[in-house]
Formats: structure tokens, sequence, C-alpha cells
């Protein structure tokens, strides 16, 4: 379903204005490949290649973090701040925060975004809140599953974590990883139909806030070291930023179909009649 024309701008930001180089280049490659494929097309090859790049950031946090770990890093930054925050807890405190982090899990980060995302397809009569959230959630999958494969960072001890207990690699934090990239997607699904700048703020605010505090109920619970973390957000906003570029791409290349002036007829038939012949 094509996107409404209204919809490609943020406030009075145009969504297909690309004024740097780099977003230049972008669409001069997008509209190169467009002679080729379909502007669905476009967008999936986009997707892939930047999930290729983010998953070699991936490996290349795991690699700084190898760096870090051998100069005694955990001690340094981790450790240090999770006996600070064993000193916080409370029973209360505890049951809530595990509630609130079984948001960001692999069951129930999944479920929320779906039902967000089916939610606004069905509001606004089009496929793309689905799309964009799977997509998004196939990406932050895959990182994660590269990070922890890669790296094999072991948890925090059990001794100092909150039950249940979490047995799978620590880095990055697949919870957070998954917070701030489908609470990102969500919220620029959002601003996009919001006609007020109070609006589109407070929606912004809300997804950066749920996954800061996604990321530090990780760290409360003792499942996961500051570090895991830190390099979740930064994957995540990473992959988020290559979803919502492949998206602008594709509404570029779409506004630019509809710009694009018919060609005029070639069929006889169709042509305007020749004049009479002027008598001698």
């Amino acid at each position: 379903m094509e996107e409404a024309p209204e919809q490609r701008y943020v406030g009075e930001r145009d969504l297909t204005s690309w004024p740097t180089a780099v977003g230049a280049g972008l669409v001069h490659l997008a509209g190169r490949l467009r002679q080729r494929l379909t502007p669905q097309a476009v967008l999936l090859v986009v997707l892939a290649v930047g999930l290729v790049l983010a998953a070699g950031l991936t490996a290349l946090a795991g690699a700084v973090y190898d760096a870090v770990t051998e100069d005694d890093g955990v001690a340094a930054l981790d450790r240090p701040l999770l006996d600070a925050v064993v000193g916080l807890r409370t029973p209360t405190l505890d049951t809530v925060v595990t509630g609130f982090s079984a948001l960001g899990g692999p069951v129930g980060m999944p479920v929320l975004a779906g039902v967000v995302a089916v939610g606004l397809a069905a509001a606004w009569r089009q496929w793309t809140p689905v799309l964009l959230v799977a997509a998004t959630a196939a990406g932050s999958l895959a990182l994660t599953v590269v990070g922890k494969a890669a790296v094999g960072r072991v948890r925090p001890p059990l001794a100092d974590a909150v039950p249940p207990y979490e047995v799978s690699a620590s880095f990055p934090s697949g919870h957070t990883l998954n917070a701030i990239a489908l609470a990102g997607i969500v919220a620029y699904l959002v601003v996009r139909r919001q006609r007020t700048k109070r609006g589109r703020t407070a929606t912004v605010l809300a997804a950066a806030l749920f996954a800061l505090l996604m990321g530090v109920s990780r760290v409360y619970l003792g499942h996961h070291w500051l570090t895991d973390v830190l390099v979740a957000w930064a994957l995540g906003l990473a992959w988020l930023t290559v979803v919502v570029t492949a998206h602008r791409l594709l509404l570029t290349l779409r506004a630019a179909r509809h710009a694009t002036p018919d060609p005029a007829p070639s069929d006889p038939a169709r042509s305007d009649p020749a004049p009479p012949p002027t008598p001698d």
C-alpha cells in the first residue's frame, strides 16, 4: 500500500530530502538499483547490506571488549557498579524491575511490538508498521546472536543476580538492544503522524526512556554487566538508523516515481490530428 504524501514529513522535515553528500550518494545508489529492481526490493537490499555492516560492527565491538578486559576493564568499571546496585535492592523493587525487564525479553518484546504494529497497521490501513517492525526485530535478533556467539562473555555471578536466572552469553544485552531498536522504530512510525511538536517530542522521549530503563534494569538485576548494556545501546541505535534510512530511501524512490511526468503518447491513433492542408 502506498504511503500518503503527508507521511513523507516529520513536522516540516521532508524525509525524502537528503542535504548531505552521504545522503545524496545513497539516493544515487538507490536510483541505480531502482533501474533493475522494484522499490520494495531496493528496501530489502539496503536492509541486507546494513545488517551485514551492523554485524561487522558487532564483531568489532567484541574485539574492543576483549582488548578492554585484558587491561582489567571489568574490574575497573563493571564490578564496582554491580556492587553498588546490589546494595540498592529491596524485595518490592526487585519484583517491579523484574516485571519491567520481562517486557524486553525474547517473548515480551516481540509480542508488545507486534501488538503495537498490528494496531497501527489496522488504524492506518497499510502494512508499513508491520513490515518495519518485523525487519527491525529480525535484525535485532541477528545482531544479538552474532554478538553472543562471537564473544561468549559470562554473565555476572548468580550470587549477585535476582532470579529467574539466565544462562546465555552476556554480551551484548539482547533485552536492551531489542528495546532501543523496536521502541525507536515505533516512535519513528508514530511521529510521522503527529502534527504537534510537543507530541513528537513526547513520543521520542518515551521511547528513549523505555530503552534507557531497560538497560538499567538489566544491570540492577545482575543479569548483565554495564558494558553489555552500553554496547547494546550503540548497536540498537545503529540498526535503527539502518532501518529508518532504508525506509526513507523507499519514500524517496516513490516520490521520484510520482514526480516523473508521463511520456508523450507514441500511438498514432492517440496523436492529435494533423491540421488540414492549406489551399494553394
